[in-house]
């Protein structure tokens, strides 16, 4: 079995964002990659999530944060909810009918389950495998491509490390592979 690794290139993170859009249309399946890699969540939290923890009924707009306990660490945690989650969300939402508050977002055969971790794990699988994408996509890519693109647009490693609750800079620097990436760069820039 592979590591799990992050989507670096942003032309396939585009194209796995699309692939249950446009390529095998399900717009849950795109809702739950849009908010995988936008959120940082693990796939247990993320398939445990209700509509309630992103929408407010009451007012009928989106939540700005998602608070919920962390499953493996039991911390809480609040995450903002961004533009492209929202966007993913709002269309999954208006496609679905009879939503209540305490529905799982992303539901199994019927409406009172979620999906498993198991088909989460094939819908990612089946999207990077006909994506030609590299060996070690799956569910954990979402959290991990998430901290990637964080880490190269600049968020500074110790906001990185509480996200993830990692106890050293050296084992998120690992889990996101940015130590092989420092180093293919170099061997890619040398052009002798």
């Amino acid at each position: 079995m592979s590591t799990a690794q992050p989507i670096r290139s942003a032309e396939e993170l585009t194209a796995l964002r699309r692939f249950y859009l446009c390529d095998e249309p399900n717009i849950r399946n795109y809702a739950m990659i849009c908010l995988g890699v936008n959120s940082a969540l693990r796939i247990s939290d993320l398939l445990n999530l209700r509509w309630s923890d992103v929408y407010s009924f009451e007012e009928r707009h989106f939540r700005k944060h998602l608070v919920i306990r962390e499953g493996k660490t039991g911390k809480e945690t609040r995450i903002a909810i961004n533009e492209n989650a929202a966007d993913g969300l709002g269309m999954y939402m208006r496609c679905k009918k009879d939503i209540e508050e305490g529905d799982y977002i992303f539901t199994g055969r019927n409406k009172n389950s979620h999906l498993s971790r198991s088909q989460a794990f094939r819908i990612i699988k089946h999207a990077a495998r006909l994506l030609n994408m590299e060996e070690g996509i799956s569910c954990h890519s979402m959290r991990k491509t998430f901290g990637y693109y964080a880490w190269k647009y600049g968020t500074p490693p110790a906001v990185l490390m509480d996200i993830y609750n990692h106890s050293s800079y050296e084992i998120t620097k690992r889990y996101l592979g940015i130590k092989q990436d420092d180093k293919d760069l170099v061997f890619l820039n040398v052009k002798l």
